[in-house]
């Protein structure tokens, strides 16, 4: 007997009543507390994960300001994004839900087109953050004296590892996985309280307050290396936006899991704000924290050796080797943890979308296993996962440009699929029926503030970020290319034609899975 013909031999809760009347039945466990709900999108955000594999980024692209002024800011501009999803998630708290928005505010091909940009951002999330995690195993290996020399074979080796054990993971219960990011959050937290601990205390020399928030560096290559240019304050600082703007993403991993956590028109909606208010505190101490320690030559900060280096230059070099390894390793399981978190949002968005036939191969990837999970799912985004990283076995004078190119990939996906229902839940304005937790009037300019915001640093995020990747320079190199534009609009280019020539003739948007008859029976 099928689940809609069973339903009305029982009551359902709340939540189930809610996911009726938004045509879909409960397939999933819902097994998540609030808290749990909270926790993966913490876990995702992972300050001990993004604040440190992309700290080299914000260095080189403005010095200790584009840190020390740049997180903040963008933070808050984060916050009002996740204040506008939260509204939404509160109305319609269901898995593919970004998707799921842009459908019912702004037909079938809002959806299409907003749930391919959000699968394609977060299975780029969990390359990234794999990969990442791969790096810092090595350079903790390095540092513990357990390799002779940093490799990209091995850490793309040791990435497949990851993504092997973090699919393993990923298709037991959901259950577990909730346990696991409880776990994390914990790990998260006392991991960023000893890490900023050990930065305080160990170092011999710190650097003043005067340089941590006054010093420029400009260590892109663009503009000669100028900190005073034009160029400098309109192209290379908004370049480091990357780092606040990748450390602070995934938290749509609370929409996902809407329809397996309990009280979920509150709890995803919580979930949402309070995961990104809490890493942007706590993400701004452990930066200012690295940024304090960072070594001096003669006198005078070494800014220039970071980029290549890394957060690892500044452990090493500020802590010695022991010191330095013992907190890259903590900052290694963490992107662990969050490397699993992401692998789960990234299967249920792909369970929701191929529920509603817009994936090719849709019964195969909706199919849920005996214990209640999407593991087809899982294991697909795995393995694109492993796909597009590829190009990370080069790097360009040490720089990892194809991680960073992933990672801006992630970025803009993810963020330009949040954009679409955000704009066409301020296009609809009153006549929007919200839920239990909303923004009130706010709406009016809070959307129109996340739309802009997402559209600029999007934009700039697609930019050369060094003259070896411009075509137009002599020293073009296509292993430094930012090959994130291509991706996106090549990706946009072939939805549009898929789109045009296709999908607009079966993709009518999210599709019921329960009787009509089973929603009437339980409406309010």
């Amino acid at each position: 007997m099928s689940a809609a013909e069973s339903a009305p031999e029982r009551e359902l809760t709340d939540d189930e009543k809610h996911l009726a009347r938004l045509g879909y039945s409960q397939e999933l466990s819902r097994s998540w507390s609030s808290f749990s709900n909270f926790a993966i999108s913490f876990s995702i955000i992972s300050i001990l994960a993004g604040c440190l594999t992309t700290y080299g980024a914000g260095i080189a692209n403005g010095g200790p300001v584009s840190i020390s002024w740049s997180w903040p800011i963008i933070s808050v501009f984060i916050l009002i994004i996740g204040f506008t999803m939260s509204e939404l998630v509160s109305a319609m708290p269901t898995s593919g839900g970004i998707y799921y928005w842009a459908s019912k505010l702004g037909g079938p091909a809002a959806g299409f087109f907003t749930g391919w940009l959000n699968l394609i951002g977060l299975v780029a999330v969990t390359a990234s953050v794999a990969y990442g995690c791969a790096t810092f195993f090595e350079l903790t290996f390095l540092a513990w004296g357990w390799a002779d020399e940093f490799s990209l074979n091995v850490v793309f080796v040791i990435f497949l590892v990851i993504l092997t054990f973090i699919t393993v993971v990923n298709i037991f219960s959901s259950h577990l996985l909730a346990v696991i990011n409880n776990v994390s959050v914990w790990w998260h937290v006392a991991g960023a309280a000893f890490l900023v601990g050990v930065l305080i205390i160990v170092p011999d020399q710190h650097l003043s307050v005067s340089q941590v928030f006054t010093d420029k560096f400009n260590g892109s290559g663009w503009a000669d290396g100028s900190t005073s240019s034009l160029v400098y304050f309109l192209a290379i600082i908004p370049f480091g936006f990357i780092l606040t703007q990748y450390t602070i993403t995934g938290f749509d991993a609370s929409v996902h899991l809407s329809e397996e956590t309990q009280g979920a028109a509150n709890s995803a909606a919580k979930g949402i704000w309070q995961s990104i208010f809490y890493s942007a505190v706590g993400g701004y101490i452990l930066l200012l924290a690295v940024t304090f320690a960072i070594p001096q030559v003669d006198g005078v900060p070494d800014y220039a050796s970071i980029p290549a280096g890394g957060v690892a230059y500044v452990f090493d070099t500020a802590l010695g080797s022991t010191w330095g390894g013992l907190l890259l390793f903590i900052s290694s399981c963490a992107q662990l943890f969050c490397a699993t978190a992401c692998l789960t949002s990234t299967s249920r968005m792909m369970f929701a979308f191929s529920r509603d036939r817009a994936v090719p191969g849709s019964r195969f990837w909706s199919k849920v296993n005996a214990q209640r999970t999407p593991a087809n799912a899982v294991i697909f985004a795995a393995v694109l996962g492993a796909i597009i990283t590829l190009p990370a076995l080069k790097s360009v004078n040490g720089i990892p440009t194809a991680f960073y190119a992933v990672t801006s990939v992630s970025v803009i996906g993810l963020y330009f699929s949040f954009a679409i229902p955000i704009y066409l839940r301020w296009r609809a304005g009153d006549s929007f029926e919200v839920g239990t937790w909303n923004n009130g009037s706010k709406y009016k300019w809070m959307n129109l503030v996340a739309v802009i915001e997402i559209v600029v640093v999007g934009i700039m995020l697609m930019l050369p970020t060094s003259p070896f990747g411009a075509p137009w320079r002599d020293e073009f190199d296509w292993a430094a290319v930012n090959y994130a534009p291509l991706m996106v609009l090549g990706v946009l280019l072939v939805l549009a034609l898929w789109w045009t020539l296709s999908a607009r003739k079966w993709f009518t948007g999210p599709v019921r899975t329960i009787d009509q008859a089973v929603v009437d029976a339980f409406k309010d």
